[in-house]
C-alpha cells in the first residue's frame, strides 16, 4: 500500500478489524519509510446484477424502478405498504437467483414476476401494472387480460 504521505510503498499491518455486518475489513498501517500511520479499508468487490432490456441495452438491477411501478399500479388500492415491502425483497430475492449464472436477468422475467405477486395481491393493482408493462394499445388488450385473470 503506498504511503498517502511521503508515497513510499512498503508498510506493516498494525491492527486488522472486520466491520460488524463482515462486509469489510479495516486496517491500520505503518509506512515502513516515515512512520506515518494510516487506515484502509477492503471489501469484496461484486459484480452487478445486470437487465437486459427489449432492444438489448443492459441496465444495472434497481428495485426503486420496480417499487416505483408497483407504488403506481397499487395507488388508492387497499394494499398495505408491508406487503409491498414484502413483494419488493420476494422480486429482489428471486431476481438475485435468476441472475445468478451470468450476473443478468431480462426485463420479461422481472415485469412477469412482478406481474405474478401481483396477481395474487390485487387484481386492479395487476390490471394497472399490466396495461404498462406489456404495452396496452386498446380496450381489447384489457379486456382479454381481465379474462386471463
Amino acid at each position: 500500500m503506498k504511503c498517502p504521505l511521503c508515497g513510499f510503498v512498503q508498510d506493516k499491518v498494525l491492527e486488522s478489524r472486520q466491520n460488524s455486518s463482515g462486509t469489510s475489513i479495516r486496517r491500520r498501517r505503518e509506512c515502513s519509510s516515515c512512520s506515518y500511520r494510516f487506515t484502509s479499508y477492503e471489501k469484496i468487490e461484486e459484480i452487478p446484477l445486470m437487465v437486459i432490456k427489449h432492444d438489448g441495452r443492459r441496465q444495472p438491477f434497481d428495485i426503486k424502478k420496480i417499487e416505483r411501478g408497483l407504488s403506481r399500479a397499487v395507488e388508492k388500492r387497499p394494499v398495505p405498504q408491508m406487503v409491498i415491502e414484502r413483494m419488493l425483497h420476494e422480486i429482489e430475492d428471486e431476481a438475485e437467483l435468476g441472475g445468478k449464472a451470468n450476473h443478468e436477468i431480462s426485463s420479461d422475467f422481472l415485469g412477469d414476476l412482478t406481474l405474478s405477486k401481483l396477481a395474487d395481491i390485487d387484481k386492479v393493482a395487476y390490471i394497472r401494472f399490466a396495461s404498462v408493462y406489456k404495452k396496452f394499445e386498446n380496450v381489447d388488450e384489457f379486456i382479454e387480460e381481465i379474462n386471463r385473470l
